[in-house]
């Protein structure tokens, strides 16, 4: 294996998910495939065809030439134009197409993987075209893959792997946004802090502070007397960080201390990805 120490995380959770997904989908009847997800917009078949679609561009494949139908009522930005390509293409595609695809693509990435030799800043192409480095392309795409494959296990009744490789690299990209959400879009106050405390099968505990130039950081250490914190499961901490729910929807699984105002803001802002 010549992958860099630095990236075998990220393709180690990467393996683990897609091998959750190729299970949960090998044999599925037709009208499985259409199932809602909670993905907004996405069936099964949309999830499976976004996750294979992501794939091909870690390998290196040329985007599909493809028009979106203009009724995509969940399209609304580039970005989203951007991801919707992928999907909108394979919509009709049918069961044993998606499947056979799948496994076709998963072989080939893993063969990607095992001869990868690049180092973890080299540079390479993300979505629409941004350049990126390696890592944070593995680790953008470990987190992707995981929270798609929770998709699929909401849409399909079978829960798991909330604990799985891919569930603390999700940790660490969510919690990497944090200050974002909660000194810049939530607008806490300066020279404060905010705890988020989090239970369940991935647990952690951490403080946002936010300094006398209103700029947030993470920390590991408890604060005293926290302007707000809020209280919650793993499971719910995903479903909102994802834009899976809205706050409303899980407020008897959240618990708010301090300034209600604030947690309010944060919990409204809290959905950094979709």
């Amino acid at each position: 294996m010549s992958l860099h120490p630095a990236l075998q995380p990220y393709a180690d959770a990467w393996t683990h998910s897609i091998e959750a997904i190729s299970e949960l989908v090998q044999h599925l009847v037709e009208g499985e495939w259409n199932r809602r997800t909670p993905c907004p917009g996405w069936s099964v078949r949309d999830v499976v065809s976004h996750v294979i679609g992501l794939d091909c561009e870690m390998l290196g494949d040329p985007r599909p030439i493809h028009s979106l139908p203009r009724d995509l009522y969940h399209v609304t930005t580039e970005h989203q134009r951007y991801m919707e390509m992928q999907v909108d293409v394979r919509r009709h595609h049918t069961a044993p197409e998606m499947t056979s695809e799948l496994e076709y693509t998963v072989i080939r990435r893993n063969r990607q993987l095992r001869n990868e030799s690049r180092q973890p800043d080299a540079v390479v192409r993300g979505p629409l075209g941004r350049e990126i480095t390696l890592e944070e392309s593995m680790r953008r795409h470990a987190f992707d893959v995981w929270v798609h494959e929770q998709d699929l296990r909401a849409a399909l009744g079978v829960p798991g792997n909330w604990d799985s490789p891919g569930a603390l690299v999700a940790r660490d990209v969510l919690l990497d946004a944090l200050p974002e959400v909660v000194a810049e879009r939530a607008g806490a106050p300066r020279s404060s802090a905010v705890v988020v405390d989090v239970h369940g099968p991935v647990e952690f505990l951490r403080t946002v502070r936010v300094d006398i130039r209103g700029r947030g950081t993470v920390e590991t250490a408890p604060a005293l007397g926290p302007a707000a914190t809020l209280t919650l499961d793993w499971e719910t901490y995903v479903l909102l960080a994802c834009g899976r729910v809205k706050p409303a929807a899980v407020a008897d699984r959240v618990k708010q201390e301090g300034d209600l105002d604030l947690t309010a803001a944060i919990l409204r802002e809290f959905a950094v990805t979709l």
